[in-house]
């Protein structure tokens, strides 16, 4: 019964990956302009849009409500650190260079520490690649659900446990234009809608990186 109430929190993250997954459609990663908002409607408070702007780096292009209401603030064109604490803007830095680099999908688990005007509150965020109009790896579509009242802006994450899974050998066949193979080098997007401008979790004092190999027999 607790692995439901959990799977049901956090729907909109699986709501986000199911829609990626099928984009793919047996590519390395969607393209920018394969998203349409209407297929993650349902989701659209909780999901953001990175542009990366340097290596580990990455700059909200797009957020949904819910990440303006973690940080009290309008969002856009912040870099996704922001979200986090200080200590921990090293990880996510890392983070997120595996994704738009291998390229790789992850998902974190987070806390926020509690204060005064600040309960006690903890999400999960996924990171999934996307190529721009030129074929480049530069953009990421991602979600970000809390659980708990958020209290007094701005709220900060530490992370508690991520899971980076690389996508090559994932693909089954072909890349972005059909003519590619999915298997080469991996060589931005602007999703409208939005308000515009496994491994097992591992819990310890310092978070670290769990990369997940995959089987490209599979």
């Amino acid at each position: 019964m607790s692995q439901f109430a959990a799977s049901s929190r956090y729907q909109p993250l699986r709501e986000v990956e199911g829609y990626w997954d099928a984009l793919r459609a047996g590519r390395l990663v969607p393209r920018r302009s394969d998203i349409d908002p209407r297929g993650i409607e349902r989701a659209l408070e909780y999901a953001f849009v990175l542009e990366r702007i340097a290596p580990g780096l990455g700059r909200l292009r797009i957020a949904g409500s819910h990440l303006t209401d973690l940080l009290g603030m309008e969002v856009r064109g912040m870099p996704l650190s922001a979200l986090f604490a200080a200590g921990t803007r090293g990880g996510i830095s890392e983070v997120l260079e595996q994704v738009f680099s291998d390229p790789a999908k992850a998902e974190l688990q987070l806390t926020s520490d509690r204060s005064l005007g600040k309960p006690a509150l903890e999400g999960r965020m996924i990171l999934l690649p996307l190529k721009s109009d030129l074929g480049d790896i530069t953009r990421v579509l991602g979600c970000l659900v809390t659980q708990g009242r958020i209290g007094r802006a701005p709220r900060r994450f530490e992370i508690a446990g991520v899971e980076v899974r690389p996508l090559l050998g994932d693909a089954v066949v072909r890349d972005q234009d059909g003519e590619t193979p999915a298997t080469e080098e991996p060589a931005k997007t602007e999703l409208p809608g939005l308000s515009e401008e496994a491994a097992q979790f591992e819990h310890g004092p310092k978070p670290y990186l769990r990369l997940v190999k995959t089987d490209h027999s599979e």
